[in-house]
């Protein structure tokens, strides 16, 4: 970075993405008031350049050019810069990344907008070399210098644009949403699919585990053998291949070729909450050991090295240490030797290290071809005894990997992200039961709700700094809801699913603009830009309306509020015909029409032992069941109003509060719930609990 003591206008920001350009020559700003008051008053276009913390392209863009004397003069005479980060104002960044997509069909970051003083754009791009750069700055400030009414017109054309992008209508005629179209939208969803290495089609790959969660979804209902076998080679692909960390555990963010074998080596807190949730229902169907495995060791990394001391989840680690890619992960043979001692022939062959695993350089990229059984045959040696060597071999590779230089960690807590990671640890627990996962879970979810929210009931997204910051997107309601709604029902402390309905409420009454069903991405209190926004489609992460349309169908349920559901409902019919179109960017939203297309439940305990049977059907895999816990009489869920007896614990399968007959026992109530699926279909959804 640059070594000038000479500071920007970046001083006092708190993420670690600005603060990596605060000694740059550019006269940078951060986003707000005082920039875009310069820029009108000085009439300047502004230079809106935008990253994130752990971003390879942005790291060399800020070398070659913003590092740059030359180049940052011309920036600073002819420009109002503005740095943003992507990950605290992705509401920002999807009104200019919409922009250079419209013009370039292509996006990524760093995005370098160019716009009119009242932040209209007009012209962008990506990641440009240092001469081009160059060339680019003297011709755009020309442009605004000398053709300025042809400069208004295309950031009047260019925001219409954006505007149009963003809305689906309600749907001219009542959409179809039976069986025959949920095999419709499942067909549609494996065109994409690689059915050789898992996940989908082409380099790169991400693990998107929307689309996982859909297809376990579909194959529960269907009884599908292709779906689930989808699942299953996905996640071992994964788990085996050089995108899972084998001698530390945790996710990168994406695989360069078709093999997940060559990583982009960043990691991000958002693919490993949610793989920790995919990884954690695939247990439950398959109860396969390298799936429980990858859980723990997953959560083991998060808990070392992406934990805060208040117990809150940072962001991410950069892909870079030593200006290289991937140093800190990858070993050459040499070195595993030194750090393996005796054991480097076998770990060395388990690895591939020198074979399969050989990247670039001398370097070798941990990765396994072979289940743990497979290669203890191979080896004549026992699984018990093969899965102790590895430990202790990870341990050591582990250690000798401390002492080099570590990735820049990206500090921040954004709360959606943590809510991800919070509903990934509670799935964890789910599935197995273990105390850690809900320790941690509870514990990020506490300081959230006692730190982030205010007395009138406004969420922040950020809590880095000394006090909470920017208001809450859409995205941080919706993923923390469904965040505390799932905490509620593995842990039956009804103070998390109140917390859901309360910020519920605020979401109804203040994500309002325009007449739609969807909700906008900011609030009606927040900045408006020149272009609102409603997102979505599903992508890495779901879409935050299909979120909210999952919350609000069940809260409905929790709460007897018949109209949440309808709301819902209404939000899913207007995204049908593109869920038709391009299923394989609604799968969230194909997730919930199956709750419309098959019984949706909701399973109530009462009693002293409802804990403890909410947790025994937690560990089977039901995903059209809300679980629904009560030890007290005294909880405010109406749900339970009336279904309590002393001394006795009794459950009952409701359908939005008409419950059937109560039963003493969880495998009665699950008889009850086979009997009213096979109502709307005949299938053996292989489930052997069930």
């Amino acid at each position: 970075m640059h070594g000038s003591n000479k500071q920007n206008n970046l001083k006092g920001q708190t993420s670690p993405y600005l603060l990596q350009h605060l000694h740059n020559p550019v006269d940078w700003y951060p986003w707000g008031k005082e920039a875009l008051e310069k820029s009108a008053g000085e009439d300047k276009p502004i230079l809106v350049s935008i990253g994130y913390s752990s971003c390879h392209w942005c790291h060399v863009m800020e070398k070659e050019s913003f590092e740059d004397e030359e180049i940052a003069a011309i920036m600073n005479r002819h420009f109002v810069c503005i740095k943003v980060d992507r990950e605290e104002r992705p509401d920002i960044d999807h009104m200019y990344m919409t922009a250079v997509q419209l013009l370039t069909r292509q996006g990524g970051w760093p995005l370098n907008c160019f716009a009119l003083p009242d932040t209209r754009p007009f012209w962008g791009g990506t990641y440009f070399k240092k001469e081009q750069w160059k060339s680019i700055l003297i011709q755009v400030a020309g442009l605004y210098r000398d053709r300025r009414k042809d400069v208004e017109e295309q950031a009047d054309q260019l925001t219409q644009g954006i505007v149009s992008s963003v809305l689906a209508e309600p749907p001219e005629k009542e959409n179809r949403l039976d069986q025959d179209m949920a095999a419709e939208i499942f067909d549609g969803v494996m065109d994409y699919m690689d059915r050789k290495e898992g996940g989908t089609l082409h380099a790169p790959k991400f693990p998107l585990p929307v689309n996982l969660e859909f297809l376990l979804h579909y194959h529960y209902h269907s009884g599908k053998k292709e779906a689930l076998d989808h699942v299953d080679l996905t996640l071992e692909k994964m788990a085996m291949g050089g995108i899972f960390d084998q001698a530390g555990g945790g996710f990168a963010r994406y695989s360069t070729d078709e093999n997940w074998k060559v990583p982009h080596f960043e990691k991000m807190l958002y693919d490993n909450g949610q793989l920790l949730s995919a990884y954690s229902k695939a247990w439950k169907v398959r109860r396969k050991d390298i799936f429980r495995d990858v859980v723990y060791r997953t959560a083991g990394f998060i808990e070392r090295e992406m934990t805060s001391p208040r117990g809150l989840f940072y962001t991410a680690l950069d892909a870079d240490s030593e200006g290289e890619e991937g140093k800190y992960y990858v070993w050459t043979k040499e070195e595993a030797d030194r750090v393996l001692g005796d054991g480097a022939p076998l770990i060395n062959d388990y690895y591939n290290i020198g074979k399969k695993g050989y990247w670039e350089n001398g370097n070798n990229i941990l990765l396994r071809d072979e289940t743990d059984l497979d290669f203890a045959v191979r080896h004549g040696i026992d699984v018990k005894d093969l899965k102790e060597l590895v430990e202790r071999a990870n341990d050591r590779l582990l250690e000798a990997r401390s002492g080099r230089e570590r990735p820049l960690l990206d500090n921040k807590v954004i709360v959606s992200w943590n809510a991800l990671m919070i509903r990934g640890l509670a799935d964890a627990y789910s599935a197995f039961g273990n105390d850690r996962f809900l320790r941690m879970a509870v514990r990020a979810a506490d300081f959230i709700l006692d730190n982030s929210i205010s007395p009138k009931g406004k969420l922040y997204r950020c809590l880095n700094g000394t006090s909470p910051s920017i208001d809450g997107f859409l995205e941080d309601y919706a993923q923390l809801v469904a965040a505390l709604t799932r905490l509620y029902e593995v842990s039956a402390v009804p103070g998390y699913l109140l917390a859901a309905r309360d910020l519920t409420y605020y979401v109804l009454h203040n994500f309002t603009e325009g007449n739609s069903d969807m909700f906008p991405f900011s609030s009606d209190k927040g900045e408006k830009l020149k272009a609102p926004f409603y997102e979505l489609p599903d992508n890495v992460i779901p879409s935050s309306n299909s979120v909210m349309a999952h919350n609000l169908y069940r809260l409905a349920a929790y709460f007897e509020k018949p109209e949440w559901e309808e709301r819902s409902m209404r939000m899913l019919d207007s995204i049908t015909p593109h869920m038709e179109q391009s299923p394989i960017s609604y799968t969230n939203w194909a997730r919930l029409a199956m709750y419309r297309v098959y019984d949706f439940h909701t399973l109530v305990i009462t009693g002293s032992r409802a804990s403890e049977e909410a947790q025994k059907a937690g560990r089977i895999y039901l995903p059209d069941i809300a679980v629904a816990a009560s030890i007290s009489k005294v909880d405010g869920i109406p749900l339970f109003e009336g279904r309590h007896k002393d001394g006795e614990t009794w459950f009952y399968l409701c359908t939005m509060g008409r419950c059937n007959l109560p039963v003493r026992d969880l495998g009665e109530a699950l008889v009850q719930l086979r009997r009213d699926q096979n109502h709307s279909e005949h299938r053996d959804h292989n489930n052997p609990e069930v």
